[in-house]
């Protein structure tokens, strides 16, 4: 099963890092009291981040430095660069084709290094050597996305992985078909160049506070706006993903305790509903809203319309939601409630909404008055127009009763 475009956006995990590259947040989330944290203080850490200033990085560099850690960021500087100005910061391009490249890594010694910015097998494999004999430990953040189509019902790190007939390939492709097989072979990269030394991370739906895709936003956001909600599939349909809070602290934790291997990264520890995810959108807020339950069949029918998070829990996609993620949790794994994601999640949301409306007061004086880099992020997955037209659909072409 090869994702088209669409199916990609809703599907992959990690598509804000591919599709959403250059776009930035306002504010860096902090983490609650909801999840479970250490009481004592570790011995600190020297990390070195590739990327952190995106989504899950700058997740990682708070929970870190939070732990008392030394962290070291390498990126290019183009994407947030005001954020964690007491951080050491280097600067370069993950290609070593590109610029000055891997220049600014030639010297410095860490004790582990997170990768959440490798998507091509070369740049990642290059970075891996350059630094397999000056850190401890690799840790690559993959992606479900890695295992290959269809995903088997229960499924775990030993499901087969995705491949690609030309493994030279560094691109894509016109339906990201490339983007699974890509991430799997870097993987392999790293693996390689430090044998002893890989933690290999395969997230799936990362969601919270700052996520730049809008996908599990727009639930929050649209919940609150209130009335008639088209929600596809049905109320027992699996639904799994992971608070970018929760995976950040774990991800520190996996480097405080020097933890090697392979984990799938979803939640939550039970089964979730997506009947009981809806309840904790509808309990986020005081507007009065009305889920409409649309049958699969007839969303799948529709190619206009792409429900984020959800999945059909059928066909080539029925296992999509269903990772055993035992493994992840033997090595700490933790999470805070679904109700306390969508509720921070949403608190979140309508602060952005805030912002772009003063950010829009000040533009108008003054178009050169806020960079386009540290304008608000406020947009959501769906489009209002699509849903209302599909909700339209739905109700002139009801079920026949028999």
């Amino acid at each position: 099963m090869q994702p088209s475009r669409r199916r990609f956006l809703q599907l992959s995990a990690s598509a804000a890092s591919v599709v959403l590259a250059h776009s930035v947040l306002h504010r860096v989330p902090n983490a609650t009291a909801a999840t479970p944290k250490p009481n004592r203080k570790p011995v600190p850490k020297r990390i070195l981040v590739l990327g952190g200033t995106g989504f899950l990085g700058p997740a990682i560099v708070t929970a870190a430095l939070a732990r008392g850690h030394k962290i070291t960021l390498f990126n290019r500087g183009k994407t947030r660069p005001g954020l964690f100005p007491d951080v050491e910061k280097r600067q370069g391009d993950r290609d070593p084709n590109k610029g000055e490249g891997l220049k600014a890594l030639e010297t410095g010694e860490w004790d582990a290094v997170i990768d959440d910015s490798g998507y091509v097998p070369r740049v990642v494999g290059a970075s891996a050597s350059l630094l397999a004999k000056r850190v401890q430990q690799y840790i690559f953040i993959s992606s479900i996305s890695a295992y290959q189509d269809p995903p088997p019902v229960g499924g775990d790190e030993n499901a087969a992985l995705a491949k690609m007939k030309d493994p030279t390939i560094e691109v894509m492709g016109d339906q990201f078909e490339n983007y699974g097989p890509l991430k799997a072979l870097s993987e392999q990269a790293v693996t390689r160049a430090l044998p002893d030394h890989t933690t290999i991370v395969r997230p799936g739906f990362i969601v919270g506070p700052d996520d730049p895709t809008g996908r599990f936003t727009y639930w929050a956001a649209r919940f609150d706006r209130g009335g008639e909600v088209a929600v596809p599939g049905t109320p027992n349909d699996p639904v799994q993903f992971i608070d970018v809070r929760d995976l950040a602290q774990w991800l520190v934790h996996l480097v405080e305790q020097r933890t090697f291997g392979t984990f799938t990264a979803t939640g939550p520890r039970t089964r979730l509903t997506w009947g009981r995810a809806i309840k904790a959108f509808r309990a986020a807020t005081k507007t009065p809203n009305t889920p409409v339950w649309i049958p699969t069949a007839f969303v799948a029918a529709d190619p206009n319309i792409g429900f984020p998070i959800w999945v059909p829990a059928e066909g080539d996609s029925k296992g999509f939601h269903t990772w055993n993620i035992s493994r992840a949790l033997k090595a700490g794994l933790s999470f805070r409630s679904v109700d306390a994601t969508v509720k921070d999640t949403l608190a979140w949301y309508r602060s952005q909404v805030k912002l772009e409306n003063e950010q829009k007061t000040a533009l108008a004086a003054d178009p050169k008055s806020v960079a386009p880099t540290d304008r608000a992020r406020t947009n959501l997955a769906l489009d209002d127009a699509s849903e209302v037209a599909f909700l339209k659909a739905w109700k002139a072409n009801p079920p026949t009763k028999k």
